[in-house]
């Protein structure tokens, strides 16, 4: 069992945004034509998926060097108006536990008494509670 000055070290770096964090864990499954992102749940393995964006030029050659590049800097910037919609879907369904910092689903996180954790840690600690999802 951790002594509590342990734990507290532990959450060092616990109050970045949700987003920011969650963006380490967010995989980019994009291709040429459409923007997807995924998120795998650290304690059962469902995968979120995204809803896929269609790239506003996919499937359109550009005929010059010029639109080569006009076409690539669209390209990423479309990206990542992508990746943020992708984020703040994500935030809503996922959730850190703050015991053993996973990012879980809402059918492995658990609304309990003293504090919301993952249901892995729940068990561990002998808490109750309800699961979110």
């Amino acid at each position: 069992m951790r002594c509590f000055s342990e734990i507290l070290e532990s959450w060092k770096g616990v109050g970045q945004t949700v987003q920011r964090v969650l963006q380490d864990i967010l995989t980019d499954c994009s291709t040429e034509d459409k923007f997807e992102f995924s998120i795998v749940c650290e304690e059962c393995g469902k995968v979120w998926k995204s809803k896929a964006i269609a790239f506003s030029k996919a499937r359109i050659h550009p005929v010059t060097e010029g639109k080569k590049v006009v076409y690539a800097a669209l390209y990423q910037r479309e990206k990542k108006e992508a990746h943020l919609k992708a984020l703040k879907a994500g935030e809503k369904l996922f959730s850190r536990c703050p015991i053993c910092h996973r990012w879980v689903c809402d059918d492995c996180f658990m609304v309990c008494e003293d504090l919301d954790m993952c249901k892995q840690c729940a068990e561990r600690l002998n808490e109750k509670g309800s699961i979110v999802g």
